[in-house]
């Protein structure tokens, strides 16, 4: 599919930018940065298990999952 995003992407997109801006405003204090963190974090590390992968990959993989489980409640 090729065009302009659906109104489902743009609105999770949207939410991921003010979750991603409210983070960056109140750091650890924000809701969502523990859960994030913590999801880099087991990203990180199964990584290092997994052939073929490296840690920075696991890292933002962990994160971003985290925060689309974290927006889509």
């Amino acid at each position: 599919m090729t065009g302009t995003p659906q109104p489902e992407e743009n609105d999770w997109v949207e939410s991921a930018r003010e979750e991603i801006k409210g983070m960056a405003r109140q750091g650890m204090k924000h809701p969502s940065t523990p859960p994030v963190l913590t999801g880099a974090a087991i990203g990180a590390v199964a990584a290092a298990v997994l052939p073929l992968v490296s840690w920075p990959i696991g890292l933002a993989a962990g994160a971003v999952y985290a925060l689309h489980t974290r927006i889509k409640k």
